[in-house]
Order: C-alpha cells, then structure tokens, then sequence
C-alpha cells in the first residue's frame, strides 16, 4: 500500500507540471515553426562558412530559431558541418538550438522563475564564446579533417530522418504572403508535429523522473550533496556538478527542466541550475552519437570543451546576477502537486491546445504521415527526399484539403 502510495505521489507531481507546462510548450513549438518555415536550410549552411564572430553570432540566432530536440539538433549540426559550414559554427548552432529557444524560456520561467530564463539567454552565449575560444586555442586542423571524413561516412545516429528534412515553404514573396498561404499552413503545422514528436520521448521521461525523485529523494540528500551549510562552497560547487547530474540523468532537450525545478528546491546554486540545463548535450547517449559522427578523439574534445563551457558559463551568471542582486530569495519551483483549478493556466490551455488540434489536423490532411515514419532514417536517404518526397507531397496536397 506505501509502494502504491509513493508511485501515486509521483504521478501526481508529474500530473501537476505537465498541465502547468502544456500552454507554454505549445505556444513555443508554434512560433519555432512560423520561423523554421520562413527560413530554408540551405540558407543556413551557407551563412555558416567560416568561425568569425559574425558568422558564430548568426549561427547562435538561427540555432535560436531551430529544433529544441537535442537529438535533432545534434543530427542537424553534423548535416551542416558535412554540407560545407565550419564546425565550429555547427557546435554554435547546435548550442543554441536546444539552449536558446523561446520554449525552453517560458518553461522556465513558468516552472521555476524569469531570472532563470534570463541566465539561459545570457549564459548561452558565454558558452558559445567559450567553445569558439577553446577550438581556437585546442582544436587542431587535423583533428576537424578526421571529424569531417568520420562524419562523411553517414553513420546514424538519433532523428536523422528529421534532422534531414527540410520543410521550410518553397514559394518565393513576401514573408506575410508566404506565411499566410496554404503552403505556409501546411509547413507549420508539419513542423510543429515534427517538432513534438522529436521531444515528447524527453519530455515524458523527464516529467516522470521528476515526479519520481521529487516524490521520493528527500531535501536533506540534496541538501547535503550541494553543501548548502557552507554559502561560497554551495555556489562554487553547483556548476561543477549540476552537468555531472545532467549527463547521468539520461534526460535531454525541455524534458531536464522540471529536475532543475527539484535541484533548485533542493538546494543546488543558481549557477547549477543554468548549467545543469546547458548539459543536455553531454548526457550519455549523445555522447556515444558523438563518437559516430566524428570519432572517440573528437568525441572526448566536444565533451571536456563543453562541460569547461557549461561550467563557466555557471559561474558568470552565479556571481553577475548574484553581484545584481537578482537571484530569486525563494526556492519554489512549482514541482509540487497542486491539482487542477480553473484560472489562466486553465484558459491557456484549452486555448492552446485547440490551435495543436488545428495544426494537427492540417498535419494529417496533407499527408504528413508518412514523414512520422522517416524520422529515424538515415541521414543520406532522406536529405534529398525530404523536401521533394514527404514534405514536397505535403506542400502539394494543401491545395486539396485546405
């Protein structure tokens, strides 16, 4: 009975924060879409040539506009890289596609606070600076030829299939005129249900580990693994081992958010937190896609690069928004089962989740099934496929169903 008791609990916390959640995600997914649609890949790689500041910069914008899947992203950065854009500039986008995308801002800012949010996209850049110094100053141009004639072999790895797909409209015009045809429906609504359909996995494991470990792992463990006695200590310490805790989670993408939501209850540093979220792309399985796609040496440089990154990263938004005296004085991330009550989060939900019923709709009446089944395909049979086959099929049936 306590067994079924504890399970209950943990299902209910895990209850409480999708529902908390779900507008946000939805309205997130919906707006990566419209500008996913506007904005063709091979646009991308062609301004992605070069690491110079310019060019990093671009790529952390247009990365903001992309895939918050990690896996995708993951995927989608070696595409880049073998379609001719500088590796660095691929790690830049990859970077901020799965760390600084509006989805993953309002999570935040909805589950734990809006100074989290605010780290994210001020962090997120000192990380993307921090990799392009390390690359500079470490990586030599050997080790980048064996990434690139190891990524030519076209190993699969994770969402290739989507990483691949290329659903941006064709139509040429204005961007309201593109944006508002059927066409521009259509693509939308194929990217939102992509989108979704990359990262439910994450999300689900992530929300019922943390009802899990919220339920079960009492505050005194967190408590005592932080150093919460010891003020400097705990805030030295976070950064160092809230990516620790990421990369063993196995939790990636928006599905880490609501176990930031119990870190920080439990006690681990601001800085922690912003770097616990940087992590989802050092977490185990990605680790081994890396080794795929570019070999074990280059594999281990991305990993030790990015955690020096994520750590750093910690560390500036620790002190600077502690110095500004903008480090929440609470720790009430809503991780708590609270129920159900009619009030805006209601509102917005039923709101939201009429426009994903439309789109929806819209993604099966032209013909986006048959993309479902390609997600984890290989990368070279559908690079060329997924824009002419599936998604041109798609563009081409709205005429008839819309």
């Amino acid at each position: 009975m306590r067994a079924l008791d504890a399970i209950g609990h943990a299902l209910a916390l895990a209850g409480t924060m999708t529902w908390q959640v779900t507008w946000s995600l939805i309205l997130g997914f919906t707006l990566a879409a419209i500008v996913q649609a506007l904005v063709r890949r091979e646009t991308i790689t062609r301004l992605l040539g070069d690491d110079r500041p310019r060019t990093l910069a671009r790529a952390a914008a247009l990365g903001a506009a992309s895939s918050s899947c990690s896996y995708a992203a993951v995927a989608l950065a070696r595409s880049l890289f073998r379609k001719g854009a500088s590796f660095t500039a691929a790690m830049a986008f990859e970077i901020a596609s799965t760390n600084l995308v509006v989805e993953l801002g309002i999570i935040l800012a909805l589950l734990i606070s809006w100074q989290f949010t605010l780290a994210e996209f001020i962090g997120g850049p000192i990380m993307i600076v921090a990799v392009a110094v390390a690359f500079r100053l470490f990586v030599r141009g050997r080790l980048i030829q064996a990434a690139r004639e190891q990524a030519d072999k076209g190993l699969a790895g994770s969402m290739e299939g989507h990483a691949a797909m290329d659903m941006s409209i064709a139509a040429e015009g204005p961007l309201r005129r593109r944006l508002l045809s059927r066409e521009g429906a259509t693509s939308v609504s194929h990217i939102f249900v992509m989108e979704w359909a990359a990262v439910i996995r994450d999300i689900v494991i992530g929300l019922l580990l943390t009802g899990a470990v919220g339920a079960w792992v009492p505050n005194s463990f967190w408590q005592h693994l932080f150093l919460t006695g010891h003020p400097l200590a705990a805030r030295l310490w976070g950064p160092v081992i809230g990516p620790v805790i990421s990369l063993l989670s196995f939790v990636c993408s928006i599905g880490n958010v609501p176990l930031a939501g119990v870190l920080w209850n439990g006690g681990i540093s601001f800085g922690g937190v912003t770097a616990f979220i940087f992590a989802d792309l050092i977490i185990i399985p990605i680790l081994i896609i890396y080794r795929k796609y570019y070999g074990t040496r280059m594999m281990l440089t991305i990993l030790g690069t990015f955690y020096a990154a994520m750590v750093l990263a910690g560390y500036a938004t620790e002190f600077l928004f502690g110095g500004l005296g903008l480090i929440p004085a609470t720790r009430a991330a809503k991780v708590t089962a609270t129920g159900i009550s009619w009030n805006y989060t209601t509102v917005l939900n039923v709101v939201f989740l009429l426009l994903a019923a439309a789109l929806l709709v819209r993604f099966f009446r032209t013909g986006g099934r048959p993309m479902l089944k390609m997600m984890n395909g290989s990368p070279d049979d559908h690079g060329q496929h997924a824009h002419g086959g599936a998604a041109h099929h798609a563009h081409g049936a709205a005429g008839h169903h819309a």
